[in-house]
């Protein structure tokens, strides 16, 4: 186990390696991880201070990142917070499609969508209800919304560093929650992800 006294965590840092953290990601790239670690199969920390993770969520299989949201409640210290950013679903869904356009545009949108769905190694895309649902499931509490690099905790201002698109305060293209260590809920998490073998896991076999 790793004895940072108390660790910072950025996981899925590519090359944007922060200062001060321990910048954690599945591959060795220059100016990127300091641990080269799959944090699906295991967040080998304890008692950590801060976990920031950037447009990392939406690259996980979504029991994948389900193991991800319960293992960050696990490892957190009882004054460790969580922040998360993933691009909203609802954003994509009303800024890349309207059934009002012509036929020519509305050809356009359906690459765009696609695009926004499954370009990137995007994997599933989250709404605010949904993540915050699953976060529930996985123990986490105290939710907080933000903005762009905006924080209440020192901690985790100004550390965005993804590109920008245009939005509003009623609709961000990014969700920015943060949440502390919760009590587990593993009856929550197995109802969650039998809905999701039901709803959705099922629909994807081969």
């Amino acid at each position: 186990m790793y004895r940072f006294r108390p660790p910072k965590l950025h996981v899925g840092c590519g090359d944007k390696k922060l200062p001060g953290w321990i910048n954690l990601d599945l591959q060795l790239i220059p100016g990127g991880p300091d641990v080269v670690m799959d944090v699906t199969q295991g967040l080998y920390f304890s008692n950590v201070k801060a976990i920031y993770a950037e447009h990392f969520l939406e690259h996980l299989p979504i029991l994948s990142a389900l193991e991800f949201l319960r293992q960050c409640n696990e490892i957190l210290g009882d004054d460790g917070a969580l922040r998360l950013s993933t691009p909203n679903l609802d954003w994509v869904w009303l800024t890349h499609y309207n059934l009002l356009e012509g036929k020519d545009a509305k050809a356009k949108m359906a690459v765009n969508i696609n695009r926004a769905f499954n370009g990137w190694e995007h994997m599933f895309l989250w709404n605010r209800e949904f993540l915050v649902r699953a976060m529930e499931a996985c123990g986490l509490q105290g939710f907080t919304w933000h903005t762009y690099g905006n924080s209440d905790r020192e901690v985790f201002k100004n550390l965005e560093k993804h590109d920008t698109y245009p939005d509003t305060e009623e609709l961000p293209h990014i969700l920015v929650v943060e949440a502390s260590r919760g009590e587990a809920q593993p009856e929550a998490l197995e109802a969650l992800k039998h809905e999701l073998w039901r709803d959705y896991l099922n629909h994807m076999k081969a």
